[in-house]
Protein backbone atom coordinates (compact mmCIF):
# COMPACT_ATOMS: atom_id res chain seq x y z
CA UNK A 1 0.00 0.00 0.00
CA UNK A 2 1.52 3.25 -1.21
CA UNK A 3 2.00 6.18 1.74
CA UNK A 4 0.47 9.25 1.36
CA UNK A 5 1.23 12.44 2.13
CA UNK A 6 -2.27 14.43 4.32
CA UNK A 7 -1.49 17.91 4.02
CA UNK A 8 -5.45 19.29 3.57
CA UNK A 9 -7.17 21.34 6.44
CA UNK A 10 -10.43 20.79 4.50
CA UNK A 11 -12.20 17.77 6.32
CA UNK A 12 -14.08 16.86 2.37
CA UNK A 13 -10.58 16.90 1.10
CA UNK A 14 -8.81 15.39 3.58
CA UNK A 15 -12.09 12.27 3.47
CA UNK A 16 -11.34 12.04 -0.21
CA UNK A 17 -7.51 11.52 0.73
CA UNK A 18 -8.33 8.61 2.65
CA UNK A 19 -10.53 6.95 0.19
CA UNK A 20 -7.72 7.43 -2.38
CA UNK A 21 -5.35 6.09 0.51
CA UNK A 22 -7.43 2.79 0.67
CA UNK A 23 -8.67 2.24 -3.07
CA UNK A 24 -4.71 2.15 -3.81
CA UNK A 25 -4.91 -1.39 -1.88
CA UNK A 26 -6.40 -4.42 -4.07
CA UNK A 27 -8.21 -5.42 -0.93
CA UNK A 28 -10.59 -2.43 -1.53
CA UNK A 29 -10.42 -1.21 -5.18
CA UNK A 30 -13.97 -1.90 -5.96
CA UNK A 31 -15.31 -1.38 -2.48
CA UNK A 32 -18.27 1.00 -2.44
CA UNK A 33 -17.34 3.87 0.41
CA UNK A 34 -20.36 5.75 0.19
CA UNK A 35 -23.01 3.44 0.72
CA UNK A 36 -21.48 1.05 3.26
CA UNK A 37 -20.89 1.47 7.00
CA UNK A 38 -17.42 1.79 6.45
CA UNK A 39 -18.47 5.41 5.13
CA UNK A 40 -19.07 6.38 9.03
CA UNK A 41 -15.53 4.91 10.34
CA UNK A 42 -14.26 7.10 7.34
CA UNK A 43 -16.15 10.02 8.49
CA UNK A 44 -14.41 9.46 11.90
CA UNK A 45 -11.04 9.42 11.19
CA UNK A 46 -11.35 12.38 8.78
CA UNK A 47 -12.40 14.20 11.63
CA UNK A 48 -9.90 13.06 14.21
CA UNK A 49 -7.44 14.07 11.11
CA UNK A 50 -9.10 17.66 11.04
CA UNK A 51 -8.48 18.09 14.66
CA UNK A 52 -5.37 16.62 14.86
CA UNK A 53 -4.01 18.89 11.55
CA UNK A 54 -5.64 22.12 13.40
CA UNK A 55 -4.26 21.57 16.63
CA UNK A 56 -1.17 21.29 15.32
CA UNK A 57 -0.97 24.33 13.25
CA UNK A 58 -1.85 26.48 16.20
CA UNK A 59 0.48 25.07 18.26
CA UNK A 60 3.29 25.76 15.57
CA UNK A 61 1.85 28.90 14.86
CA UNK A 62 2.16 29.70 18.92
CA UNK A 63 5.91 29.00 18.39
CA UNK A 64 6.82 32.09 16.47
CA UNK A 65 6.81 35.41 17.57
CA UNK A 66 4.85 36.73 14.14
CA UNK A 67 2.28 34.61 14.70
CA UNK A 68 1.46 34.14 17.97
CA UNK A 69 -1.39 34.99 19.73
CA UNK A 70 -1.56 33.78 23.05
CA UNK A 71 -0.19 36.94 25.54
CA UNK A 72 1.71 34.70 27.39
CA UNK A 73 3.62 32.48 24.41
CA UNK A 74 4.01 36.22 22.50
CA UNK A 75 5.79 37.40 26.23
CA UNK A 76 7.80 33.94 26.44
CA UNK A 77 8.97 34.39 23.06
CA UNK A 78 9.77 37.79 23.21
CA UNK A 79 12.12 37.38 26.33
CA UNK A 80 14.48 35.65 24.36
CA UNK A 81 15.29 38.89 22.93
CA UNK A 82 15.59 41.03 26.27
CA UNK A 83 12.25 42.48 25.62
CA UNK A 84 9.75 42.98 28.87
CA UNK A 85 6.18 44.23 27.56
CA UNK A 86 5.07 46.74 29.70
CA UNK A 87 2.66 46.25 32.55
CA UNK A 88 -0.84 47.94 33.22
CA UNK A 89 -0.96 51.47 34.26
CA UNK A 90 -2.66 52.52 37.20
CA UNK A 91 -4.60 55.46 37.04
CA UNK A 92 -2.63 58.86 38.58
CA UNK A 93 -3.72 61.64 40.71
CA UNK A 94 -1.67 64.61 42.07
CA UNK A 95 -2.97 66.50 45.01
CA UNK A 96 -1.84 68.74 48.00
CA UNK A 97 -3.21 68.63 51.10
CA UNK A 98 -2.49 69.93 54.70
CA UNK A 99 -2.78 68.69 58.38
CA UNK A 100 -2.84 70.13 61.32
CA UNK A 101 -0.34 69.00 63.81
CA UNK A 102 0.92 69.42 67.72
CA UNK A 103 3.13 72.19 68.51
CA UNK A 104 6.39 69.83 69.00
CA UNK A 105 5.70 68.13 65.96
CA UNK A 106 8.81 68.66 63.46
CA UNK A 107 7.84 66.52 60.42
CA UNK A 108 5.37 64.31 59.54
CA UNK A 109 5.07 61.28 57.59
CA UNK A 110 2.92 60.01 54.98
CA UNK A 111 2.92 56.18 55.00
CA UNK A 112 2.37 54.03 52.37
CA UNK A 113 -1.15 52.57 51.71
CA UNK A 114 -4.56 54.13 51.44
CA UNK A 115 -4.47 57.45 50.94
CA UNK A 116 -8.28 58.24 49.91
CA UNK A 117 -11.48 57.44 48.13
CA UNK A 118 -12.72 59.44 45.21
CA UNK A 119 -16.04 59.15 43.79
CA UNK A 120 -17.32 60.20 40.76
CA UNK A 121 -21.22 58.65 39.05
CA UNK A 122 -21.32 56.79 41.97
CA UNK A 123 -18.50 54.94 41.69
CA UNK A 124 -15.43 54.53 44.20
CA UNK A 125 -12.05 54.69 43.43
CA UNK A 126 -9.43 53.75 45.90
CA UNK A 127 -6.30 55.46 45.85
CA UNK A 128 -2.54 54.76 47.57
CA UNK A 129 0.76 54.89 47.56
CA UNK A 130 3.50 52.30 47.94
CA UNK A 131 6.24 54.30 49.46
CA UNK A 132 6.48 56.68 52.54
CA UNK A 133 6.53 60.91 52.08
CA UNK A 134 8.03 63.38 54.67
CA UNK A 135 7.75 66.43 54.93
CA UNK A 136 8.65 69.58 57.65
CA UNK A 137 6.04 71.34 59.75
CA UNK A 138 5.35 75.35 59.90
CA UNK A 139 3.17 77.26 62.08
CA UNK A 140 1.90 73.82 63.25
CA UNK A 141 0.90 72.84 59.67
CA UNK A 142 2.21 70.07 57.76
CA UNK A 143 1.74 70.46 53.77
CA UNK A 144 1.75 67.82 51.12
CA UNK A 145 2.55 69.08 47.87
CA UNK A 146 2.40 67.32 44.46
CA UNK A 147 1.69 64.39 45.91
CA UNK A 148 1.11 61.68 43.36
CA UNK A 149 -1.44 58.84 44.23
CA UNK A 150 -2.00 55.82 42.33
CA UNK A 151 -5.62 54.34 41.68
CA UNK A 152 -6.03 50.60 42.79
CA UNK A 153 -4.95 48.79 46.24
CA UNK A 154 -2.01 48.68 48.32
CA UNK A 155 -0.57 45.61 48.58
CA UNK A 156 2.28 43.81 50.92
CA UNK A 157 4.00 40.60 50.37
CA UNK A 158 6.85 38.53 52.30
CA UNK A 159 9.03 36.56 51.05
CA UNK A 160 11.28 34.59 53.37
CA UNK A 161 14.77 33.41 51.35
CA UNK A 162 15.54 29.94 51.16
CA UNK A 163 18.81 29.50 49.04
CA UNK A 164 18.77 25.47 49.93
CA UNK A 165 16.14 25.19 46.85
CA UNK A 166 15.39 26.80 43.72
CA UNK A 167 13.16 29.66 45.10
CA UNK A 168 11.09 31.97 43.25
CA UNK A 169 9.30 35.21 44.19
CA UNK A 170 6.31 35.33 41.66
CA UNK A 171 3.58 38.21 42.43
CA UNK A 172 0.49 36.63 43.22
CA UNK A 173 -1.88 39.27 41.76
CA UNK A 174 -2.09 40.28 38.27
CA UNK A 175 -2.51 43.67 36.22
CA UNK A 176 -0.12 45.12 38.76
CA UNK A 177 1.44 48.65 37.85
CA UNK A 178 5.14 47.76 37.62
CA UNK A 179 6.12 51.17 38.38
CA UNK A 180 5.28 51.20 41.73
CA UNK A 181 6.85 48.01 43.29
CA UNK A 182 9.11 49.05 46.09
CA UNK A 183 11.08 46.06 47.21
CA UNK A 184 13.25 46.16 50.83
CA UNK A 185 15.68 43.11 51.89
CA UNK A 186 16.56 42.21 55.46
CA UNK A 187 19.03 40.68 56.44
CA UNK A 188 18.76 38.13 59.47
CA UNK A 189 20.54 40.65 61.88
CA UNK A 190 18.93 43.96 60.45
CA UNK A 191 15.85 45.12 61.83
CA UNK A 192 13.05 47.12 60.07
CA UNK A 193 12.19 47.26 56.39
CA UNK A 194 15.52 46.83 55.77
CA UNK A 195 17.62 47.69 52.32
CA UNK A 196 15.70 49.36 49.40
CA UNK A 197 16.24 47.36 46.42
CA UNK A 198 15.93 49.00 43.18
CA UNK A 199 14.47 47.84 39.66
CA UNK A 200 16.91 47.77 36.67
CA UNK A 201 16.22 46.72 32.70
CA UNK A 202 19.77 45.97 31.59
CA UNK A 203 23.28 44.67 32.93
CA UNK A 204 25.40 47.98 32.22
CA UNK A 205 27.23 49.25 35.10
CA UNK A 206 26.28 46.47 37.61
CA UNK A 207 28.88 45.08 40.15
CA UNK A 208 28.21 42.20 42.51
CA UNK A 209 26.92 44.42 45.21
CA UNK A 210 24.52 45.99 42.96
CA UNK A 211 21.26 45.77 45.16
CA UNK A 212 18.78 45.50 41.98
CA UNK A 213 16.27 43.29 41.33
CA UNK A 214 14.50 42.46 37.54
CA UNK A 215 11.39 41.64 36.73
CA UNK A 216 9.85 39.04 33.74
CA UNK A 217 5.95 38.58 33.25
CA UNK A 218 4.75 34.51 33.79
CA UNK A 219 1.49 33.31 33.33
CA UNK A 220 -1.76 35.30 33.54
CA UNK A 221 0.40 38.99 33.89
CA UNK A 222 1.48 38.12 37.27
CA UNK A 223 5.23 39.08 37.39
CA UNK A 224 8.26 37.16 38.89
CA UNK A 225 11.16 38.87 40.98
CA UNK A 226 14.56 38.00 40.18
CA UNK A 227 17.78 38.82 42.16
CA UNK A 228 21.35 38.67 41.74
CA UNK A 229 23.45 36.07 41.66
CA UNK A 230 26.33 37.08 43.37
CA UNK A 231 28.35 38.15 40.14
CA UNK A 232 25.31 40.90 38.14
CA UNK A 233 23.90 42.22 41.34
CA UNK A 234 23.86 41.28 45.50
CA UNK A 235 22.84 37.66 46.18
CA UNK A 236 20.35 37.32 48.47
CA UNK A 237 21.54 35.54 51.64
CA UNK A 238 19.85 32.48 53.30
CA UNK A 239 16.57 33.31 55.62
CA UNK A 240 16.78 36.94 54.74
CA UNK A 241 13.01 38.77 54.68
CA UNK A 242 12.42 40.41 51.40
CA UNK A 243 9.01 42.96 51.27
CA UNK A 244 7.77 43.65 48.83
CA UNK A 245 4.84 47.01 48.50
CA UNK A 246 3.14 47.54 45.14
Amino acid sequence: MPFTKFTNLDFDQIKISIKDYLRANTTFTDFDFEGSNFSTLIDTLAYNTYITAFNSNMIVNESFLDSATLRENVVSLAKNIGYTPRSRKAAIANITFSVTVPNDTETVTLQPGLICIGRNDDTAYTFCRSESVTTTVNNNTATFSDIDIFQGTFLTRLFTVDTSINQKFVLDNSYIDTSTIRVYVRGVNETGLGQEYSLVDNIVNLSKDSKIFFIQEVQDERYELIFGDGLLGKKLENESIITVRY
